[in-house]
């Protein structure tokens, strides 16, 4: 290793120590934030509010961490396994591994893994948390196919794995519900966790689509999607937004969000704390795990019409009458092709 590198790696620990108080009381949960930072108006923000609320409400204080570069994933679930913290939830299915390999040392603590994986058979102090990202992004396809006025949706991804493969197949599929002739465009930014974090290459992608005839893009790519969602106001096209409520960024230019209720996985989990239930989860329209965002911001443009077609169709799904593809089933999208 050279000097250049064992300096950068000490700084990064140093960053580590500083970032994780070292008072923790016991009792205390924490939060490891994603790359992409706590405030990107996105996945990690929703995060950030669930753990907030949780706070308000009972007056409680727990420790955080945000990420800066990959190898702080298994230096901060230790740093804070040792601080006491308990549980530690982690946002990303990148925390999914470096928890397998932590989990065993610290059997008394509880981890959670949202939008991971971990054996609860091999690894029974871990909880699993995923969402039904297609049933949520099947609805806001429907709105979207009803909102088009060129015939053409379009779909901005983060880094190209099938998480994000899912809800563009989700939102494939609710816009040919609606018009099966409707046109699906798309692109990913990257293959890479930079993908994540590039609003100038969102940008760049949403004015790509544009240029194929889409007039509604929908961006699920963290910080990449606000350069998607700026660049669709600018160009005078819908866009929607993802995991928090992305309406408010651009009023009256944001057809809805797909939420995705990561607030809701952190409270949970930070109100049962130490006596956290550790039965894997999938939260889809039925858990109140996703959905769609109807505010002061977009109302103008949902349309009743558009609202209670939306509505049935959740309800259908709700009711397991209607059974959207998920592409993680078979790495396919019956509906499009990536």
């Amino acid at each position: 290793m050279t000097l250049a590198n064992r300096l950068a790696q000490a700084t990064a620990t140093l960053a580590l120590m500083a970032g994780i108080s070292a008072s923790a009381s016991l009792a205390e949960p924490a939060l490891i934030f994603d790359l992409g930072g706590k405030f990107d108006k996105s996945f990690n923000e929703a995060a950030y509010n669930g753990a907030e609320r949780w706070k308000a409400e009972t007056g409680g204080s727990y420790q955080e961490f945000e990420m800066r570069e990959e190898t702080q994933r298994e230096q901060s679930l230790r740093r804070l396994a040792e601080n006491g913290a308990n549980p530690v939830v982690t946002t990303g299915f990148g925390m999914s591994d470096p928890i397998t390999r932590v989990a065993p040392d610290f059997p008394d603590t509880k981890f959670v893994t949202i939008d991971g994986w971990v054996d609860p058979a091999l690894h029974p102090n871990v909880l699993s948390i995923a969402f039904r990202e297609e049933e949520g992004s099947y609805l806001t396809g429907m709105l979207a196919a009803q909102a088009s006025k060129t015939g053409t949706v379009g779909f901005v991804g983060g880094m190209d794995i099938p998480l994000i493969r899912a809800f563009a197949c989700g939102f494939a599929q609710g816009a040919k519900a609606v018009n099966p002739d409707i046109k699906f465009v798309s692109s990913m930014t990257g293959d890479t966790p930079d993908a994540w974090n590039d609003p100038v290459k969102g940008s760049e992608q949403a004015r790509a689509l544009k240029a194929q005839g889409a007039d509604v893009i929908f961006a699920a790519a963290g910080q990449t999607g606000l350069g998607v969602l700026q660049a669709a106001a600018d160009e005078g096209i819908l866009s929607v937004g993802v995991d928090s409520n992305q309406n408010y960024l651009h009023p009256g230019q944001v057809l809805t969000s797909m939420l995705k209720r990561v607030d809701v996985a952190v409270y949970n989990s930070f109100t049962q704390g130490e006596n956290l239930d550790l039965t894997p989860q999938v939260l889809g329209l039925k858990e109140d795990g996703v959905g769609y965002a109807l505010d002061d911001n977009n109302a103008a443009l949902i349309t009743p019409e558009m609202k209670a077609s939306v509505d049935a169709a959740a309800a259908k799904i709700i009711a397991g009458e209607l059974k959207v593809h998920d592409y993680r089933a078979d790495n396919t999208c019956p509906a499009a092709e990536f």
